[in-house]
């Protein structure tokens, strides 16, 4: 047997031995393996739950009575957010953002219905995912495991003894990799098996997987690294502790924090109600399609009439007001998307002010290559929201040409007895409107989209990498 491993096995036998230690690995595995079959069962029941209102909502839309056309704008329908598979091992902003919206004529609503808000407040400090182990636990068992790997021989004179058998400085830190590197792969596995059930699902995606599992490997492996750097440059165990819990409060509780506050005061949003309120205001600068003297719907009303060759409303081949209200939606939902477009772009700046952040901290790095892996991250959530408002748009303006083509002009501007009923069409036009499919991206997509956060962990497990190797060519000297 290697020295390398000899020492290796020392080292188990020592945290063997140890039976807080122990017991520390077994509770580490165990919370692991419930957050991974816990999470997953839970997505599996929200998707179902999903799935099962996307159908009602879908059922009761084509179950419509025969109806004025404009009336099924306004009535409108709920659309929901499917979840990828992934969303089981990092569910992402999804609690937060939302997975519904409500879809009608003449606004563009947000999502709703997240898990933060119908939940415990306990869920605003972290899920219990396999995500939030690996990045939040599993480094803090880590450090309470090999704290002082190295510390403690240079204390004791154990090293010395060693060197004098023969062993070599390098030898003998990486026996000790080996050993605290074990620990942390035993702790991954849960995870990984987790992920090996993902790998069976319906649209599951290798890339994306593979991101991850890269991702959190190196993650790993860099504290197990930093952790044999300190317990190398410190004398005593005690001090290799004190420095590994300050550096794991800034790295993994308080910049993760931080950050999303910094970037929320150097680029601030404007909230929902500073948003309609301008939104209101601009539509009414925009032009009032029920204002005969409004100058736009006036030159709007005379281009009609002109290329239709008539004189009047009254002789048009098809209903002026579904005409009206189809320029009426394309105003406004160019407006609506103007308004969209800003706020994704400020997120945007957000997110890039905390990814410069994550280079001070690797777990902001990973929590970004791990969510964006996973489809569960903000671009994921504007994906979902321009895909909803593209078939919220494609539906309305159908209904509006339906106005305009199904229902007279006299029928819809009649006011007796008999016009509702008149203007009023099949509800076999309800039944043939497509569904909403959200069209989710490709592995390559995704897998670029982590590629950013997957580069700051590998650039941070090289540094230290580096700081280690320069710090065993000292290790014992002048103890």
């Amino acid at each position: 047997m290697s020295v390398v491993r000899l020492i290796a096995r020392d080292e188990w036998r020592l945290m063997a031995r140890n039976r807080v230690a122990l017991i520390a690995i077994v509770l580490l595995v165990l919370l692991t393996l419930v957050a991974t079959a816990s999470s997953f069962a839970h997505q599996r029941s929200v998707a179902a739950l999903r799935d099962r209102h996307a159908h009602a909502a879908e059922t009761a839309f084509d179950a419509q009575p025969d109806r004025h056309p404009h009336r099924m704008v306004h009535y409108g329908t709920f659309i929901f957010r499917p979840l990828g598979p992934l969303a089981a091992f990092d569910p992402g902003v999804d609690a937060f953002t939302g997975s519904s919206m409500f879809l009608e004529g003449h606004r563009q609503n947000t999502a709703n219905f997240g898990d933060v808000r119908q939940s415990s407040l306990l869920i605003r400090f972290g899920q219990l995912t396999p995500a939030f182990m690996l990045q939040v636990v599993a480094p803090l068992l880590l450090i309470f495991l090999g704290y002082g790997a190295l510390a403690r021989e240079t204390e004791r004179g154990t090293l010395r003894l060693l060197m004098l058998q023969g062993t070599s400085r390098g030898q003998v830190v990486r026996g000790k990799l080996l050993a605290l590197g074990t620990v942390a792969l035993l702790a991954a596995t849960p995870a990984a098996i987790g992920l090996v059930a993902v790998a069976g699902q319906p649209g599951a995606l290798a890339l994306p997987m593979l991101a991850i599992v890269l991702g959190y490997a190196v993650y790993l492996l860099l504290w197990t690294v930093v952790i044999l750097l300190v317990s190398t440059l410190v004398r005593r165990g005690r001090d290799a502790l004190l420095a590994l819990l300050a550096i794991w409060t800034v790295a993994v509780v308080l910049l993760p924090r931080v950050a999303p506050d910094i970037a929320s005061a150097a680029i601030p949003l404007t909230n929902r109600f500073q948003t309609d309120v301008a939104i209101a205001r601009d539509l009414r600068r925009m032009g009032d399609s029920h204002d005969p003297d409004d100058p736009h719907f006036a030159a709007f009303k005379r281009s009609v009439l002109n290329r239709y060759g008539v004189s009047k409303v009254e002789d048009l081949p098809i209903n002026y007001k579904g005409v009206v209200a189809v320029e009426g939606e394309r105003m406004t939902s160019s407006l609506f998307d103007r308004y969209a477009a800003a706020s994704f772009a400020a997120q945007a700046s957000q997110n890039r002010v905390v990814a410069a952040i994550g280079v001070f901290s690797p777990t902001i790095a990973l929590r970004s290559l791990s969510m964006a892996a996973a489809g569960t991250d903000v671009a994921g959530h504007r994906r979902f929201m321009e895909q909803a408002e593209a078939y919220r748009y494609a539906l309305v303006q159908r209904l509006n040409h339906l106005q305009a083509a199904g229902v007279s002009y006299a029928d819809d501007s009649a006011t007796d007895a008999d016009a509702d009923r008149r203007k009023r069409i099949g509800a076999d036009h309800w039944q043939a409107m497509p569904d909403f499919r959200f069209v989710t991206p490709g592995g390559g997509t995704l897998a670029a989209a982590a590629l950013p956060g997957l580069v700051v962990v590998i650039g941070w497990l090289a540094f230290a990498s580096s700081l280690l190797a320069l710090a065993t060519r000292r290790l014992g000297a002048g103890r």
